[in-house]
């Protein structure tokens, strides 16, 4: 995930504060989500899906169990 937000940033010449800003989180989140050590809100993850013009599946895979899994 870090390397599409670092891509993105990289490609509108933003920093992580400005790309903080505009989402209105702190700095520590935007490098908790390109660290992976942080999944975003639904909110959040369709306000930079939309920021960088990208299908959120682009930017936020789930890779954690399968839902239709049964228990």
């Amino acid at each position: 995930m870090w390397e599409i937000i670092y891509e993105n940033c990289g490609k509108k010449n933003i920093t992580q504060e400005e790309l903080a800003l505009k989402m209105e989180v702190s700095r520590q989140t935007i490098i908790s989500l390109e660290n992976g050590q942080y999944n975003p809100s639904i909110l959040l993850a369709f306000k930079l899906a939309n920021f960088f013009e990208e299908f959120i599946e682009n930017i936020f895979i789930y890779e954690g169990e399968d839902c239709n899994e049964k228990k």
